[in-house]
């Protein structure tokens, strides 16, 4: 097993039709429908900062390693939400890296960084604290060169479709601007996901000037849950204008409910008093998963569920850096019953289309496989956040096959903010399924053709079908 092989299994049959399996999709182009990039990034177009600020200062899997070790994340350039000042030089940055670069031993941060180092930048040296200065001069002189700007990485790496994600306060104005230049709009190569956790979230502490901002942008004044029902909805209809084919919510938990109306409203207008209580703002996000569920059946966005992470658990590193850098946890999640009342209304609707995540391992077999195995409107999403891993990868396909077989899950979902990485990690994800078709191929429970066809499936044409990037709507 050579380092380009990093998840093929040991055994040599196995090893040898998982590379046979693999080479057939290798070269397939990369749908990435579902991801955090910064869209300025492509519509700008400007060159990458320096190594430290564009793979260490934004990897929330880098700076947290380091954090458990007692490195701060303001010794590694992330900024702080005082204002105080941090590290800015990049080569401080990456040495303090390298130097502890023997945390990373067995993790897929180690594997990502050494397949962009490659990969990408075409290094082969192995960073240490000796070779620290070494890589990073490497990496800076590549950045420095027209071939590394984002737009010609974006060809280079082989990207179909990127669907960078916004908030409905968002004016999409980059998306506008990749759309005048060619790139962007409905059929486009960067389009927009719809993600209004911000407007929905009454815990948040800027949810009323949120819904204010959603307001001002839809060409209402929202003072009631009516106009505020109705304001989401246009501005459903602006992302669909600019090509976004999918939604995407990451409540704290799965759970839905059908408010009446009236009930619905009174709760809204507390929200706007600033005076309803924890048990009141998680009713609220219940309530709008079941109306987002009646609004994807109407306009045709693919509605995608990602619960489970209790947010900035590290309060002091929220405090000091602010949301996404690390602070978040993973807690046990449930489907069934939290599901429960949004599936009983629509599960059988050939129109909805929801795909559900976990960072609960034991629900995917115990809970996620008979689900999308039981409902026409259910899809597996790929292993996310601390499970998309060469080895919960596996464990997914071991849990989830038996119950959802291959087509009730959704193709691989990369969900990174580091451009440079997305190759590296469809490629890990191609390699993993591979291995697992190659295990059943050697034990004569599928042919070898079909598993051709089913990698395949799984490495483009699912994830183009399930969140209609095909342009099927219906």
């Amino acid at each position: 097993m050579t380092v380009s092989d990093p998840s093929f299994a040991v055994d040599a049959h196995q090893a040898a039709v998982a590379r046979e399996l693999y080479a057939a999709v290798r070269d397939l182009p990369l749908i990435s429908p579902h991801g955090h990039v910064d869209p300025r990034l492509l519509a700008d177009d400007e060159p990458f900062g320096d190594p430290a600020q564009l793979l260490v200062v934004p990897d929330h899997y880098v700076t947290r390693m380091l954090l458990s070790q007692g490195i701060p994340p303001a010794k590694l350039g992330v900024p702080r939400r005082d204002g105080e000042p941090v590290e800015t030089d990049g080569r401080t940055i990456w040495r303090l890296l390298a130097a502890n670069w023997h945390l990373f031993r067995g993790t897929p941060s180690r594997l990502w960084l050494e397949q962009t180092f490659r990969t990408v930048f075409g290094i082969e040296t192995r960073l240490r604290r000796e070779t620290a200065d070494e890589v990073y001069d490497a990496i800076a002189a590549r950045l420095a060169e027209p071939e590394f700007r984002p737009r010609a990485l974006f060809a280079r790496f082989g990207i179909e479709v990127l669907a960078t994600t916004e908030s409905p306060t968002d004016d999409l104005a980059q998306h506008a601007k990749l759309e005048a230049d060619g790139w962007g709009g409905p059929g486009g190569r960067v389009i927009s996901t719809f993600r209004p956790d911000d407007v929905v979230d009454m815990d948040r502490p800027d949810w009323r000037s949120s819904v204010e901002r959603m307001g001002s942008l839809a060409g209402l004044n929202v003072r009631t849950y009516t106009e505020y029902l109705e304001a989401l909805q246009a501005r459903r209809e602006a992302f669909i204008a600019a090509g976004a084919t999918s939604s995407d919510h990451g409540h704290p938990t799965a759970r839905t409910l059908q408010l009446d109306k009236s009930d619905a409203a009174r709760l809204f207008e507390k929200g706007l008093r600033g005076s309803v209580t924890p048990e009141e703002a998680e009713a609220f996000r219940a309530n709008m998963l079941f109306e987002f569920a009646g609004m994807s059946i109407e306009d045709g966005l693919v509605m995608q569920l990602h619960p489970g992470a209790v947010r900035d658990h590290n309060r002091l590193l929220y405090e000091r850096h602010g949301k996404d850098v690390g602070g978040d946890i993973p807690q046990a999640t449930d489907y069934v019953h939290a599901l429960g009342p949004l599936l009983e209304a629509y599960g059988m609707n050939p129109h909805l289309r929801l795909v559900l995540y976990t960072l609960d391992e034991d629900a995917f077999s115990r809970e996620l496989a008979p689900l999308a195995g039981g409902y026409p409107a259910v899809f597996l999403g790929a292993p996310w956040w601390f499970l998309d891993t060469p080895d919960a990868m596996r464990r997914f396909r071991e849990a989830v096959t038996d119950s959802a077989g291959f087509y009730n899950t959704a193709g691989f979902v990369d969900d990174t903010r580091a451009f440079c990485s997305i190759p590296v990690r469809h490629d890990v994800a191609r390699r993993s399924d591979a291995a697992y078709l190659a295990s059943l191929v050697v034990q004569n429970r599928l042919p070898l053709d079909e598993a051709a066809e089913t990698m395949a499936d799984l490495a483009y044409h699912l994830p183009r079908r399930v969140f209609r990037l095909d342009g099927d709507r219906a």
